[in-house]
């Protein structure tokens, strides 16, 4: 993809970016860059040569959510595409996210409102700028949640915060993102990305299938209850039990020496 591209991918190390590259337009969520979104993503969930998924925002926004001002323009058109997106786009970017058997980080370099706050969500790990904030604003559009934030949202923060941002639209800045365990680390203005990116590296580098694993069974979890929780971490102790990188890892720990991983 091109510097014009409003999503450019980059390879580094086992190490995939995707980053939204509409910065005029802080980055939100047009037609062309959801499809382009989708089809990046599972793309990258595909690759087994991409160990480690990162997602920023060009400029200085990671996202703004939908574009408003294509989504008016199709309204007024009559077109039906604004209410095929949540089918067609939203909700296989939050389950390609989630779903991925790979770590998925979110480096956060400004503000992430809507839909774009829901992708940072729906990651794993969230670095975030000091300077970002989160807002949910669909209140003050007249819609209710979408992207799976309803889910997602309550998991991270509890129910009666998720509500009042919800309702009240209050964003919700760095710091108080961090106190209240929305997001991962903080870190200065412009060392949101690189951070990531040294993260993601070092996971990369590391036993990829048990965190794919792990992933599932905090998945399983979150949504069900103790049995069906306790089945899943069995099914995954016994396959990770049998994996190469288990071997390495307790051959290395008994020899004193750091394991290398393959990802098997």
């Amino acid at each position: 993809m091109t510097d014009e591209s409003p999503l450019l991918v980059q390879d580094a190390d086992g190490v995939r970016t995707l980053t939204l590259n509409r910065p005029d337009a802080f980055n939100s969520l047009t037609l062309r860059l959801k499809e382009d979104l989708v089809a990046a993503l599972k793309a990258a969930a595909a690759d087994e040569t991409v160990r480690a998924l990162v997602i920023t925002g060009a400029g200085r926004a990671f996202c703004a959510g939908q574009d408003l001002k294509e989504h008016v323009a199709l309204l007024q058109a009559d077109d039906p595409a604004p209410f095929r997106t949540v089918a067609a786009h939203y909700n296989p970017i939050i389950e390609t996210v989630t779903g991925m058997a790979k770590p998925v980080i979110a480096a956060v370099n400004g503000m992430a409102a809507g839909a774009g706050a829901s992708l940072a969500y729906a990651c794993d790990l969230r670095i975030v700028a000091s300077s970002a904030k989160f807002l949910m604003a669909f209140a003050n559009v007249g819609l209710t949640a979408d992207s799976g934030a309803s889910w997602t949202l309550p998991r991270l923060i509890g129910y009666g915060r998720a509500m009042s941002m919800m309702l009240l639209a209050t964003p919700v800045d760095a710091e108080e993102a961090l106190r209240i365990g929305m997001v991962t680390q903080v870190v200065a203005d412009g060392e949101a990305l690189s951070t990531a990116r040294e993260l993601a590296g070092r996971m990369a580098a590391g036993p990829t299938t048990a965190y794919a694993k792990i992933k599932e069974a905090l998945l399983t979890g979150a949504a069900g209850d103790l049995p069906s929780a306790l089945a899943e971490e069995g099914r995954g102790q016994h396959q990770l039990g049998h994996t190469a990188d288990h071997r390495e890892a307790v051959e290395a720990f008994v020899a004193k020496r750091p394991p290398v991983f393959t990802g098997r």
